[in-house]
């Protein structure tokens, strides 16, 4: 993705949402500590796959913006928004299965030469996905005042606990990115840029 357009990134995403929300500081925000969580999260394992990262990039970012008075604030927003992530990821890998079926009849339409039909088979992969992003996209946009009855619901002290989560989230994230690139080489750099940070208030650019 060296030269791609980051378009499925949560800080490209949230700040597409702030945009339209008009408020693009907390879609900047919400975009940012995103990204820090799913550096580790966002990080498959084996033939896991992970959250996608549309849940904190649109739902969360909707969520830190419409309830922004009612005390969510961005970590609050990031975690709630996982549970979407994942529903997000199993309707992305629901559609490729169901995709996957069209692969029999493009192959059936060659055989035939039917290259009208080939061509069908070839493209509905990208029609279906443009589909559920517009149903997505269109549940997200006229969903705003359901989250804010749903979240409204949530009491004070459960809400509390999950804006610890969520400032949680993106350090579990980029500890996940660190044990993976563990090395016994890099030990001693990270302690002390640690050290730098926590007691000589060293900022972060500099180390």
């Amino acid at each position: 993705m060296l030269f791609g357009i980051y378009t499925n990134r949560c800080l490209v995403m949230a700040a597409g949402v702030g945009l339209i929300l008009g408020d693009l500081p907390t879609g900047l925000a919400m975009g940012a500590v995103g990204e820090l969580a799913f550096m580790g999260f966002g990080v498959s394992q084996g033939g896991s796959v992970p959250p996608n990262p549309m849940g904190p990039g649109i739902v969360g970012t909707i969520i830190a913006i419409t309830m922004k008075g009612s005390g969510i604030d961005v970590g609050s927003a990031l975690a709630l928004s996982f549970p979407f992530a994942v529903a997000f990821q199993f309707v992305i890998t629901a559609t490729y299965t169901f995709a996957t079926t069209l692969t029999s009849y493009a192959y059936k339409a060659l055989d035939r030469k039917n290259f009208k039909g080939f061509r069908i088979a070839a493209n509905a992969t990208v029609c279906i996905f443009a589909v559920v992003g517009f149903v997505i996209g269109f549940g997200g946009a006229f969903s705003s005042e359901g989250l804010q009855k749903v979240i409204s619901l949530i009491p004070a002290w459960l809400s509390e606990g999950l804006g610890v989560a969520g400032k949680m989230l993106p350090a579990i994230g980029f500890a996940m990115i660190l044990n993976v690139m563990a090395k016994k080489e890099l030990i001693p750099f990270v302690l002390i840029g640690y050290i730098a940070i926590a007691y000589l208030n060293l900022p972060t650019m500099g180390v």
